[in-house]
């Protein structure tokens, strides 16, 4: 018998592998498709883009959109297998030779805390460092020219304030967490807050001291257009500092979390969207193992039976209504109203026990 178990566990853990992995395949494929189409979109009055380059991009934006959704294709993944075990009637065979449900469930939550452990040390890294990359790339396809060409409705804003008067900084993008940015608007004003200049430039990159601004045009009221290659600003601002006001949690990878963490909290800056995201990264692992249990509850049911398609739906249905939960506690722990710790981990334990709870009473019930 416990040969017989090592052998099904092994062959319904490879079967839920393969399925998670389609999964996840199809809708990375479906992703780099709808983005590659809107960056050609953008694109298409720019000479100097090329086709390989726009390619480039998507597939580099797209690893971090796929993160978000992970959970659910370890729902879909597992539905997928175990609809497909049981219309093949193997759910009955293993049934028939003594294997109970939780037995051939386990093997599917050991994978899914091991595909979790992975994403969190790994794939979000990646992720994070594809997302800088594909910024840097952005950069060069719409930062050509001064003022840096296609810019965001909204962009980065920055306030910084010397001996010299005030300055506000507007960038289209930000590269590494701010230290670098492209696409830039300028309006400086004097120490008696009169306007002295607006200034446009493809880029701009933090030094000791100073922004090192290239591709510079200056406009004043009493004077034409300048054009500078180059030209510097002090600043009072330093590399944390920058990266604390222009970073978000989801741009940071797991293993710097803990940095930017207390970083933040030296220089005063809320932290708590950096704690929320590692809380959510450590229950990862755990998310996805709920998502098993979730969609095990609803695909077990014999085909014979009937009843599937609504089982089914209820699945997505309940992913659904997880996803809505995560989403509650994650606006209330960023507005400093529920613990971090809560707001990551209740949806996994509200998905965990409810997937056990229905197991429980179809199984033993």
């Amino acid at each position: 018998m416990s040969m017989l178990t090592n052998t099904l566990g092994r062959y319904f853990a490879g079967r839920f592998v393969v399925a998670a992995l389609g999964v996840f395949a199809g809708i990375f494929l479906l992703l780099v498709l709808v983005d590659y189409i809107e960056m050609v979109r953008k694109t298409s009055g720019l000479a100097s883009a090329s086709a390989l380059m726009v390619a480039e991009t998507s597939l580099f934006r797209v690893p971090q959109l796929l993160e978000k959704l992970t959970p659910f294709c370890m729902l879909i993944g597992a539905m997928t297998c175990y609809l497909a075990l049981s219309r093949r009637l193997e759910l009955v065979v293993a049934r028939a030779a003594g294997i109970s449900a939780w037995q051939f469930i386990s093997p599917a939550l050991g994978s899914a805390l091991l595909i979790g452990v992975i994403a969190t040390v790994a794939y979000n890294p990646m992720s994070a460092n594809l997302r800088e990359l594909s910024k840097r790339m952005e950069a060069e396809l719409f930062g050509s020219a001064p003022g840096g060409g296609i810019q965001d409705a909204s962009g980065f804003w920055l306030n910084q304030v010397t001996s010299d008067g005030q300055t506000i900084i507007n960038a289209a993008r930000s590269e590494q967490q701010g230290v670098r940015l492209t696409g830039l608007t300028l309006f400086r004003f004097d120490t008696d807050s009169h306007f002295k200049e607006r200034i446009e430039a493809r880029e701009a990159t933090l030094e000791s001291g100073h922004w090192l601004f290239k591709s510079v045009r200056r406009f004043s009221l009493d004077s034409p257009p300048i054009d500078q290659a180059t030209m510097e600003i002090p600043t009072t601002l330093t590399e944390a500092q920058v990266r604390n006001s222009f970073s978000t949690p989801e741009t940071v990878s797991f293993w710097q979390l803990p940095s930017y963490i207390r970083s933040s909290e030296s220089s005063g800056f809320a932290t708590a969207g950096y704690r929320l995201q590692y809380q959510k990264l450590l229950a990862q692992p755990f998310l996805l193992a709920a998502m098993v249990m979730l969609a095990a509850s609803v695909s077990l049911r014999f085909f014979r039976m009937g009843g599937v398609q609504k089982m089914v739906l209820s699945g997505v249905g309940a992913g659904f209504l997880l996803y809505v939960l995560s989403k509650v506690t994650e606006d209330l722990s960023k507005a400093e109203l529920m613990h971090p710790i809560a707001a990551a981990w209740l949806p996994v334990v509200v998905g965990g026990l409810t997937g056990f709870l229905a197991l429980l009473y179809q199984e033993d019930g």
